[in-house]
């Protein structure tokens, strides 16, 4: 006898997947981070060079979405040639402490996790 599947029961949202899902990729952390230490109004190649090796397509999907979130406010100014300045708003203000954690976790701990994986890649390439 076959037994039924039973259907997935959902619980409340998990605020880690969400945190995840806000910052995926890998310019969001830079990107915001810098904005924060910044604290002023940025300007996108200024962004671009901070973020060194970013691309242009990837930085600007990433403020323009960070913008739609209200992380970042995008203000075009109407010059020849046009400008635009980007700077962290008091909501994407509040991400500081945790990235700041963020940070010195990694300053703490990244030299041993990047030996392991040093160490790991020496034992595929043997």
């Amino acid at each position: 006898m076959k037994k039924s599947a039973e259907p997935f029961e959902q619980g409340p949202r998990c605020p880690m997947v969400d945190f995840v899902n806000l910052i995926s990729g890998k310019w969001a952390i830079p990107v915001l981070y810098r904005l924060i230490v910044e604290n002023r109004p940025v300007r996108f190649s200024t962004l671009q060079r901070a973020a060194r090796p970013i691309t242009q397509k990837e930085l600007t999907r990433h403020l323009r979405l960070f913008a739609r979130q209200s992380l970042v406010k995008r203000t075009v100014y109407p010059e020849m040639p046009p400008r635009v300045e980007y700077e962290i708003t008091e909501l994407g203000r509040t991400l500081k402490p945790t990235l700041d954690s963020l940070a010195v976790w990694m300053t703490t701990h990244g030299p041993a996790i990047r030996s392991v994986a040093d160490t790991d890649l020496e034992v595929q390439t043997s």
